[in-house]
C-alpha cells in the first residue's frame, strides 16, 4: 500500500482538478449539464483513482487504477479539445493545461512502470 497523500502524481492531478474548475466556470450555462459536467467529472475522476489504487493490496491493482487514471487524462484532453473547437476555451488558455495534463499522464506512467 501507498500513502497517495504523499505521492507527487496525486498532488498535482488533485491541483489540475482546480483548474478544470476554474475553467470551465467560464463556459456558457448551456453547458452545464455537457462538456462542464464531463471535464468535472474526469478531473475528479483522476486523483479519486489514484488514492483508491494506493489503497489496493498489490502494486498490480494499483497499476488497474493508473490506467483508469490515465484513461481520464486522455478524456480531459479530448473534451478541452472539443472546447477549444468550440469557441470555448482560447488557444492562450488551453496550451498551459495541456502542458499540466501532459505531465501528469508522464508521471503517471513512468510511476505506473515502476510497479512491479
Amino acid at each position: 500500500m501507498h500513502r497517495f497523500k504523499d505521492l507527487e502524481i496525486w498532488k498535482q492531478s488533485r491541483a489540475f482538478c482546480k483548474d478544470i474548475y476554474e475553467i470551465t466556470s467560464v463556459f456558457l450555462e448551456a453547458e452545464k449539464f455537457g462538456l462542464i459536467s464531463q471535464l468535472r467529472r474526469a478531473s475528479v475522476s483522476v486523483p479519486s483513482n489514484i488514492a483508491e489504487g494506493a489503497s489496493q493490496n498489490s502494486n498490480k491493482d494499483f497499476g488497474r487504477f493508473l490506467e483508469i487514471a490515465i484513461g481520464s487524462c486522455y478524456e480531459i484532453e479530448t473534451q478541452l479539445l472539443i472546447a477549444n473547437d468550440l469557441g470555448f476555451i482560447k488557444g492562450e488558455s488551453l496550451n498551459p493545461v495541456l502542458l499540466k495534463l501532459e505531465a501528469i499522464i508522464k508521471m503517471t506512467s513512468k510511476f505506473k512502470s515502476t510497479l512491479k
